[in-house]
């Protein structure tokens, strides 16, 4: 794939880039090593007053680096804005809070003096997708710097400008030269990253095929990954749950990012006897969405990242009409203007047990699924590859204690819509990955976890 700026509002190619070649591959792994041997050596009070520089900087200049996403992936200039601000947060997050992670931790044994010390591990790549192509970078390099381990970044080809632009914001920060570089090379040259010595571990956030590639890649090398990968969360509304704020959280959740979002939700589960009045409030909510230009503050929805993406997103609606799926609205491409646009969609009646069924719809598609109780509703939750997140309404207290215990899901929100929060870990189970981002068992991820015993 070609590493390229291209305009998903209008097709137009902006800007290419040509890939690094395996001398200059070589010479920025040197000095990545180069620049761990003195940065593990920094204090946590240093690390936090660069990481603390970087969230000053991405604040100060969030409209420009929301420009800069919306430009290259196609996102609501809006939601850009909010991504950015979150990325200042996630580096604010870590760099108050590392330190107390990261402290020696005592146990009582048979010696003097038992405990765990936390160390840092080296040179950590990071293959990364374009859907929110700031905030997965910046909640992978704020633990990870402050740990003391220094970053390289695979970013996914269509975001060039953006992985520069991370680049720039902590070197300008005041992070040392080589704690964190921007590799720009393709997909091809994960495999030879892993094989190479001064490459640690690996942390990946995309699609099914490229997680298990670097996994089975890392794991010739005997090498640490996470993976956080698809997801076709469930949404569950229940009989006694408030169906008005679970539309709203409905569609919100369904187009959140033009609908390009691992933990968006995908299959909406509702109670029959309440399954009509959220349909028609759905159908409503969609049919009131703006598509359009994605720099304009009032765009709900803009185009998908790539010509790619679309077809694949169209076949699958094929595919579910084909198995007996209703459109109640959308299904076909906006032809009627340049980019890569798709229309809010809704389809009801897939046979539940069709393969369609199971797959991640990544786009504005929401599938609409009726359960006659929580029983079925769990069920059809679980019936799915994935294990991402789900979201789950209900205001009966047995109801809510059965969905949180019985969903199998890396995370249950329930009445509310699923979310990253720098304060709880993240990440999934079944195949939709491995390991956790954020909070405490984030930062632990990436470090040797020492046990000292002294007598």
């Amino acid at each position: 794939m070609a590493i390229a700026t291209i305009n998903p509002a209008t097709g137009e190619t902006l800007k290419t880039f040509e890939p690094l070649n395996d001398v200059e591959i070589a010479a920025k792994l040197d000095l990545a090593g180069l620049a761990f041997e003195h940065y593990r050596q920094t204090s946590f009070v240093e690390r936090s007053h660069w990481l603390k520089a970087a969230a000053d900087i991405l604040e100060q200049e969030k409209a420009e680096f929301a420009k800069l996403m919306t430009l290259e992936m196609g996102k609501p200039i809006s939601a850009a804005i909010a991504e950015t601000e979150k990325c200042a947060l996630v580096c604010r997050y870590y760099a108050e809070h590392a330190a107390g992670f990261l402290a020696d931790v005592s146990v009582k044994t048979d010696g003097s003096n038992s405990f765990v010390r936390y160390q840092p591990l080296g040179a950590i790549l990071a293959v990364m997708p374009w859907n929110f192509p700031f905030w997965q970078v910046f909640r992978f390099a704020a633990p990870t710097l402050m740990a003391g381990n220094v970053g390289l970044l695979k970013h996914a080809s269509n975001v060039p400008q953006c992985a520069l632009a991370i680049e720039d914001i902590l070197q300008r920060a005041g992070f040392p030269q080589g704690v964190f570089q921007t590799l720009l090379i393709g997909a091809a040259k994960v495999a030879d990253l892993m094989a190479d010595d001064r490459v640690k571990a690996a942390t990946l956030t995309g699609s099914e095929p490229a997680g298990a590639s670097l996994a089975a890649a890392s794991g010739k090398q005997l090498k640490k990954t996470v993976l956080e990968l698809g997801g076709s969360d469930p949404f569950i509304v229940l009989e006694s749950a408030d169906i008005e704020a679970a539309v709203v959280a409905a569609t919100t959740a369904r187009m959140l990012n033009n609908g390009q979002s691992c933990i968006a939700a995908k299959r909406f589960i509702v109670a029959e006897a309440i399954a009509d009045k959220f349909e028609k409030l759905l159908l409503d909510k969609f049919l009131a969405l703006k598509v359009g230009d994605p720099m304009q503050p009032d765009t709900d929805l803009g185009p998908l990242a790539t010509p790619d993406i679309l077809q694949d997103l169209h076949q699958q609606v094929q595919a579910a009409v084909a198995s007996g799926g209703k459109v109640l609205t959308g299904g076909q491409p906006l032809g009627d203007r340049p980019g890569n646009f798709y229309p809010p969609t809704i389809i009801t009646d897939i046979p539940q047990d069709s393969p369609i069924a199971q797959e991640e719809f990544f786009g504005p598609v929401a599938l609409l699924f009726r359960v006659p109780d929580i029983d079925a509703a769990i069920k059809l939750a679980n019936a799915t590859p994935f294990g991402l997140g789900a979201s789950a309404w209900t205001t009966n207290d047995q109801e809510r204690d059965r969905l949180i215990t019985e969903i199998e899901a890396g995370a249950v929100f329930i009445n509310g819509l699923v979310k990253s929060d720098p304060r709880l870990p993240f990440g999934g189970i079944k195949r939709s990955g491995y390991g956790r981002e954020l909070s405490i068992q984030g930062i632990h991820e990436f470090v040797n976890v020492k046990t000292v015993w002294v007598k």
